[in-house]
């Protein structure tokens, strides 16, 4: 590769590396074509992009982004896994493809400025989605708001039900 297509590739990453919501490195070594195309194909249905870059256009390419971060973790043969949407189900897809495959193994990962190891990671992955979070939490409110008006309601319930009952008292002394 000459240094002009150095310099576009490490251009091109830069402008991918500004705002990813999740970063992943992961060793690949000894893994063969049709499992490469089978992590690009899983990960591609989570909306993340998988590069195979050289570390060297990597660290150059990651400076003044947040990737920066990692730069003590590249060595060795390295793949990229870069989120702009989902940063759970994006992890999800990463690592539940590295425990379906040894020679998969996640280094590292960046997300909100902040330097995430393998058992982060994994944490991470184990959350469940965006979707059944916002899902669950529409559920805690709406449960609030008819507690509440249950516990409203009682009192005027309570009150029709005394008067209720001092009708029929009434009704049955004449």
């Amino acid at each position: 590769m000459d240094r002009g297509t150095k310099e576009q590739v490490a251009a091109e990453l830069h402008e991918r590396l500004k705002d990813f919501k999740i970063a992943v490195l992961a060793g690949y070594s000894g893994m063969d074509v049709a499992k490469m195309t089978e992590l690009r194909v899983a990960l591609r249905k989570s909306d993340v992009e998988l590069r195979v870059v050289k570390n060297t256009l990597l660290s150059i390419a990651a400076q003044g982004t947040e990737m920066s971060l990692l730069d003590g973790h590249l060595r060795g043969p390295l793949t990229v896994a870069i989120a702009h949407g989902d940063a759970v189900t994006a992890t999800k897809a990463l690592v539940d493809f590295a425990k379906k495959n040894e020679k998969l193994q996640i280094k590292a990962g960046v997300m909100g400025g902040k330097a995430l190891t393998p058992e982060q990671l994994s944490a991470l992955a184990e959350l469940p989605s965006r979707e059944v979070m916002l899902g669950r939490l529409l559920s805690v409110m709406v449960a609030a708001q008819t507690s509440l008006v249950n516990v409203l309601s009682g009192v005027p319930r309570s009150f029709v039900q005394v008067l209720h009952a001092y009708k029929e008292k009434k009704a049955t002394e004449n």
